[in-house]
């Protein structure tokens, strides 16, 4: 009887663990989606320009994307409990701040602070999730469970930023996270296990100040350029700081023993294309979805609900698609399955490059539809690739730079294909036009990676049974999961 109720409660105990742990992400992922339908309301309200709706979306995913690899070495050293908890308290808090922001400035402010808490929430509740279930098999299904449930999250906020902005005004949107965030602290205090790896490498400071501040000098140059022109010294100046700083960044990586980032892993062609082409799928995905809201509304004259709503079947498509996308790998191989993802997505962001002011939704939504299934089926195979690429120890890892280069690029598409927006409208252009080139900008890029994945993409497909694809537990755009420390059990 007492080993039945041992068995009973250890069940409870990993129920409500996968609850907090899912729900904390879901949070996250939430977060990602539901600004972009609020942005237009920002804008107004805050009467800025396209180049403060980019600092307030790259803001946050800039810290993300630099402290994501770190955060999961945060949680494994310093105990996953205490670094999710953490990572949820100043989440919420940043929201708040967000919330009640009086100006722009402190909006980026709550953003950078929400960028901190996600990179350490994120990582350490998938490393919570898998040393609470050290069964193979279970730990995959409660996996799953955690990308499904995360996957709700990057559906429901368009319609989400699309009703509260419409109706409370975008403040709204970062307040929904309060009720959310107290629950999780409460209940996960009470609840949730401290478990820590004592063998988990030490914390690379430098690696991690580095990348921070030289991708971020480079994103500034990207954002401002276009304002306050490229060859104003501080844009120059912040491009030869972006050079130095990465070129540092390269150097002290390859000197560590235990560095964030390994160097030796891009010696393999396959971790190196799959990394290269995922770096686009963020560039891509996150660039164009930046623009979407601010087309239905500004050029098709759409409410900023009926916008959120617009924009749905994009993150459907990939919250249905994305389950299968490992398993078409383990049948037909990477290179069949991400170049056909990218070659659907490149062409129909293309094909949103011809959409106009007077073409209507029915001619529309199939388009973000056929962008939403091609980035669906490149970003899990694409991460079991970098994992197959590396040995079994150094999977998680590989997971974490694949999440990572995505977010780098998620940065990158933000501020280049505003920068061609802003540049077509120097020009004379209308803001339309400018959508319509940073469009096809996007397009031709994910087509041409389509080209080089096709060619340089080993002809390789996973064994049977191997848990390669299927760890890519990514649901999609903007996600911020990371498996770097889900090795460390």
């Amino acid at each position: 009887m007492a080993a039945a109720h041992a068995t009973v409660g250890s069940r409870s105990s990993r129920t409500v663990l996968l609850t907090v742990t899912c729900l904390g992400q879901f949070m996250v992922l939430l977060d990602n989606t539901i600004v972009g339908a609020a942005l237009p309301d920002m804008q107004h309200r805050l009467d800025t320009r396209l180049t403060g709706l980019q600092w307030i979306v790259d803001a946050y995913v800039l810290l993300v994307a630099m402290l994501l690899l770190s955060g999961g070495v945060f949680a494994d050293r310093f105990g996953r409990k205490r670094v999710y908890l953490t990572g949820v308290a100043v989440f919420t808090a940043a929201s708040v701040v967000c919330a009640l922001a009086p100006s722009l400035g402190w909006l980026i402010v709550g953003r950078v602070l929400q960028g901190i808490g996600a990179a350490a929430l994120s990582p350490a509740s998938l490393a919570l999730l898998a040393a609470a279930h050290p069964v193979p098999q279970e730990r995959i299904k409660a996996i799953g469970l955690w990308a499904g449930f995360s996957g709700i999250g990057l559906a429901a906020g368009p319609v989400a930023g699309g009703v509260l902005a419409d109706a409370f005004g975008w403040p709204a949107i970062f307040l929904v996270n309060l009720p959310i965030g107290v629950v999780l602290l409460l209940v996960g205090l009470r609840s949730l296990e401290e478990t820590r790896n004592p063998g988990a490498p030490a914390i690379d400071i430098p690696g991690t100040v580095l990348s921070v501040l030289g991708v971020g000098a480079l994103t500034y140059g990207l954002i401002e350029g276009g304002a306050r022109g490229w060859t104003s010294p501080v844009i120059l100046g912040s491009f030869a700081a972006a050079v130095i700083l990465l070129t540092a960044f390269a150097a002290v990586e390859a000197r560590r023993s235990a560095p964030m980032l390994p160097l030796r892993l891009f010696r393999q062609r396959l971790f190196t294309v799959s990394n290269t082409a995922m770096t686009v799928v963020g560039f891509a995905l996150m660039g164009s979805s930046f623009f979407f809201s601010q087309f239905f509304v500004y050029v098709q004259g759409s409410s900023i609900l009926r916008a959120g709503l617009q924009t749905l079947p994009l993150s459907l498509a990939m919250v249905i698609v994305s389950p299968y996308a490992a398993r078409l790998a383990a049948r037909y191989g990477f290179r069949v399955v991400v170049t056909t993802g990218l070659a659907l997505a490149g062409l129909g962001l293309l094909a949103l490059g011809m959409v106009h002011a007077d073409t209507g939704y029915a001619n529309v939504w199939w388009r973000l539809g056929v962008v939403g299934i091609g980035f669906a089926l490149t970003m899990s195979p694409l991460t079991g690739a970098a994992i197959q690429a590396v040995s079994p120890q150094e999977g998680g890892l590989a997971s974490g730079i694949s999440s990572t280069t995505r977010q780098i690029g998620a940065v990158l598409g933000v501020a280049v294909l505003g920068a061609v927006v802003r540049s077509r409208q120097s020009g004379g252009a209308a803001f339309g036009t400018g959508l319509d080139s940073a469009f096809v900008a996007a397009g031709t890029v994910t087509l041409a990676t389509a080209v080089f994945t096709g060619l340089w993409l080993a002809r390789s497909k996973p064994a049977e049974g191997s848990a390669a694809p299927r760890r890519s537990t990514d649901p999609g755009a903007g996600t911020t999961s990371n498996e770097a420390s889900v090795k460390s059990r």
